[in-house]
């Protein structure tokens, strides 16, 4: 029998039908099944990646699983232009946000600079979902629920803001590994920011068959790769599947055991403590006004 995301996580008889949820990265790995996964429960589902045919692909597979008018948008993170287009394209498909899960992500063997001259990395895997956020804001219903998938390896590092701007000496997964850092800091931020919705944070676990490696250095591809071909026996809980690792997505999407809790870090469907540095407010508010510069977005912090 498959696995699905939705018995993992213990909300196989959770309604969402008349819910609308936003689902980035939504093309492969564990944003796709977490998009079918929201999708069976009722959801209608809109999609977001980088690639056409397989965006009408998933779109395809939700509609067979009875989410009701599913369709896709594509956009590229790396620009903020394009992040600004897919806001501007979901607020023109609803009036009401009940799930949105950042959860696009991408890991980048070279150090290079978007035309916005920011690192890609960051500007993918944090400020992306930072505009994103912002400009839906005014659509997440009383009860919203907010869900970026972060990383373990945010403790790895601390917070190099100055690393945002500047690729001397650049390291892909330190580089990574600051953005998913930023992700927990950009929770815990946001926490404190909405009245009603929920902000939450999640590790997925380390998945093989995710596309966030399709542009990692060629050992990395290998490493990846040798591990995705493992048994299960030989890997132990290191490496999941991509429907087990949307499990801790659907679950903050979609539990009522959930509701009204936010600004945490979750992993396994658990509250667990991430590292120091993603507990500082200070480094948060710090992390939030440059945030603010790089995109030219003002929050209003009531």
């Amino acid at each position: 029998m498959t696995h699905r995301p939705e018995d993992g996580a213990g909300v196989a008889d959770v309604d969402l039908t008349g819910r609308t949820a936003l689902v980035t990265g939504a093309t492969s790995g564990i944003g796709r099944e977490t998009a079918l996964a929201l999708g069976r429960l009722g959801a209608r589902v809109l999609v977001h990646g980088r690639d056409d045919e397989r965006g009408r692909a998933v779109v395809d597979a939700l509609e067979a699983a009875g989410s009701p008018e599913p369709a896709f948008h594509a956009a590229d993170f790396t620009s903020q232009t394009a992040v600004e287009g897919l806001a501007t394209w979901t607020r023109d498909r609803t009036d009401e946000l009940d799930v949105l899960v950042n959860n696009a992500g991408a890991h980048f063997d070279r150090g290079a600079l978007t035309a916005d001259g920011v690192e890609r990395t960051i500007a993918v895997n944090h400020l992306a979902p930072f505009v994103l956020t912002r400009r839906l804001v005014d659509r997440l219903a009383d009860d919203g629920r907010v869900v970026v998938t972060s990383s373990r390896t945010h403790r790895r590092v601390g917070l190099d803001l100055e690393a945002f701007t500047d690729v001397t000496g650049y390291d892909g997964l330190e580089a990574y590994s600051r953005s998913k850092l930023a992700n927990v800091l950009f929770v815990r931020g946001l926490a404190r920011r909405l009245d009603g919705p929920t902000a939450n944070a999640l590790h997925p676990g380390f998945i093989p068959g995710s596309a966030i490696w399709r542009d990692a250095p060629v050992y990395v591809k290998a490493v990846v790769g040798l591990l995705a071909a493992l048994p299960g026996w030989a890997t132990g809980d290191v490496v999941v599947t991509p429907a087990t690792g949307a499990e801790t997505a659907v679950y903050l999407s979609a539990s009522p055991a959930v509701a009204g809790v936010t600004g945490g870090y979750f992993a396994d469907c658990r509250r667990v403590e991430p590292s120091a540095a993603a507990r500082d407010d200070a480094l948060a508010d710090r992390l939030w006004a440059v945030s603010e510069r790089l995109t030219g977005t003002t929050w209003d912090d009531g």
